[in-house]
């Protein structure tokens, strides 16, 4: 937990599908249930994905289980959930999706001094080609780095 800042779950698929260009910090707008669901560190972003709209930016897709003693005003768990941006964001963002290809992935939920946060960028979708070659980079990295650590 270093500078306030406590890791719930990340997308670790978002670096290998897409080429990630600029990142945002959004906040969200939870139910208690799901704040108190988030605190116990369970959440899934792999399949999540950002809609933008009229009024701003919602998360769509994003799996946050039912909280265990949340009762009868527990939340569903697949709702759509607010992004708290500020204007010249949101239009960075919009002006970024209408390039073709463009889209907008969560990467990361965390809590930032007690506020859920999730830190969204601004990717575009890679090619087989492109993984392939994203692979063939990092095996020969690893190969650089075996080298010089045996020498």
């Amino acid at each position: 937990m270093a500078d306030g800042t406590q890791t719930i779950v990340t997308n670790r698929r978002a670096r290998y599908d897409y080429d990630i260009t600029d990142r945002f910090e959004a906040g969200l707008v939870l139910t208690g249930s799901e704040v108190k669901s988030l605190r116990n560190g369970s959440a899934q972003i792999v399949e999540a994905f950002v809609k933008v709209g009229r009024d701003g930016l919602d998360l769509m897709n994003a799996t946050i289980p039912p909280y265990e003693m949340g009762g009868y005003s527990n939340h569903e768990p697949r709702r759509p959930r607010r992004l708290l941006l500020h204007g010249s964001e949101i239009e960075k963002l919009r002006k970024g999706m209408e390039q073709k290809g463009m889209t907008i992935i969560p990467v990361k939920l965390y809590f930032k001094n007690g506020r859920a946060k999730v830190e969204i960028a601004l990717g575009k979708g890679k090619k087989t080609v492109d993984k392939r070659q994203t692979i063939a980079e990092r095996e020969s990295k690893r190969r650089l780095d075996r080298l010089l650590k045996s020498h």
